[in-house]
């Protein structure tokens, strides 16, 4: 019977940490947290961060005419893209860039998609299967994510707001992201 008690103890134990993993942590300050953004100067470039600062950090989130996006700096470039994956709107702030056939990609934290940081590209491992010996190789979906033009002016870091004429898959969780509170900014 105390055997029993003792099970019985574990799995809902077992339980309650599966539920705190699932849930994550709310209100944690990353190194990469926002900035105010939406700080637009006269040529209508909205103000992200200093320069230096961003370096850091080496990403930062911000607020672009109320859009969620994430810059990062890789390499010695400024790479800026919407922060929300394309996929099912994981927090690409929260991902890790890896080297892909020569290309900077970020990797989705919920569900590993690659996007260039370069041109917002998804990319795949596939095959041809009509190969004697199919080896997979690194294939583009096309792209998926939002890019957004750096600019960097005395120190400063600057984006454009987005061209909204053109539509990107990732425009999808940046307007449901938009309103904040749980699902803005990685949380």
């Amino acid at each position: 019977m105390l055997d029993l008690i003792i099970l019985s103890l574990l799995y809902f134990i077992c339980f309650l940490i599966s539920v705190a993993i699932w849930r994550g942590p709310k209100d944690v300050d990353l190194p990469s947290s926002s900035t105010g953004g939406d700080e637009t100067e006269p040529d209508g470039l909205v103000f992200i961060g200093k320069e230096e600062d961003i370096k850091k950090s080496q990403r930062i989130t911000a607020k672009v005419d109320g859009r969620e996006i994430v810059v990062f700096y890789h390499k010695g470039k400024f790479h800026a893209l919407d922060s929300r994956c394309y996929h099912e709107g994981g927090p690409l702030c929260r991902g890790e860039i890896e080297d892909i056939d020569g290309q900077a990609c970020i990797v989705c934290p919920w569900h590993k998609f690659k996007i260039t940081l370069e041109t917002g590209e998804g990319l795949y491992e596939g095959i041809n299967p009509l190969e004697p010996s199919p080896t997979p190789k690194w294939q583009s979906k096309g792209v998926k994510q939002r890019i957004h033009k750096i600019t960097i002016d005395n120190g400063n870091v600057y984006v454009s707001p987005p061209d909204l004429s053109v539509s990107f898959d990732s425009d999808y969780y940046a307007d449901k992201y938009k309103s904040g509170g749980e699902l803005a900014m990685g949380k």
